[in-house]
């Protein structure tokens, strides 16, 4: 289960993703460049070509995911950052791509029940307060067959990897909220998802799924 206990200073996790975010916003596309060349490479294009219908990317951050999607799916984003969002809006100006793109906390979505076709989630799961929470929103919103697409990553399935893992983390989750050990598979199957293809990269730190929102069984007249 995730802690989400305030900490001494009385303020939420999720107040402080929401400053840790602001923060990092100017600096944000130039640090994961990098990242993505080396380390998550392919995993936007790969999230693009899976998105159909009504797309709703949650924690959309700055929108680096936006050139991917295909012209004929129409995109929401939700970001708890206002300054991640501000970039967004002028990635998608830049795109001349309209997205309808909303503040708000990926544990409490402001949309109605099985809204989308297609939930999306890019290398967020990792600093959100209380994943499971999430996920459980991202299922709530899907229609009922709808697709959840997520890419993050996750505890290597190399023992000497995960360790040293585990010991950033000790410094990584007090200054940002940010976890290398956790890993969403379970939390999406316990959501009542299907996983439909899930495969892990770059010695099992990366890791990409998608899942299906089962359908509620037919009842008789």
């Amino acid at each position: 289960m995730t802690n989400t206990a305030k900490p001494e200073t009385g303020e939420s996790p999720t107040a402080r993703q929401k400053r840790v975010w602001d923060k990092s916003a100017p600096s944000y596309d130039k640090q994961i460049a990098f990242f993505e060349k080396t380390w998550f490479a392919g995993g936007r294009q790969w999230l693009g070509q899976r998105a159909h219908g009504r797309v709703l990317e949650v924690a959309i951050g700055t929108g680096r995911n936006l050139p991917h999607y295909r012209s004929d799916t129409t995109i929401t984003g939700i970001e708890l950052s206002p300054a991640m969002l501000a970039i967004a809006r002028e990635r998608a100006a830049d795109l001349g791509r309209k997205v309808d793109l909303r503040e708000g906390d990926a544990e409490r979505l402001p949309f109605d029940d099985a809204s989308f076709d297609t939930v999306v989630c890019a290398l967020s799961l990792c600093t959100i307060p209380d994943p499971a929470a999430a996920i459980a929103e991202m299922h709530r919103v899907l229609v009922p067959d709808g697709t959840l697409l997520l890419v993050d990553h996750i505890a290597s399935s190399w023992p000497p990897i995960r360790a040293a893992q585990w010991l950033l983390e000790r410094i990584t989750i007090r200054a940002a909220g940010e976890h290398f050990t956790r890993r969403q598979l379970s939390l999406v199957q316990a959501a009542s998802f299907e996983i439909e293809e899930a495969e892990r990269l770059k010695a099992g730190t990366v890791e990409r799924i998608r899942a299906r929102k089962l359908a509620p069984p037919e009842t008789g007249a």
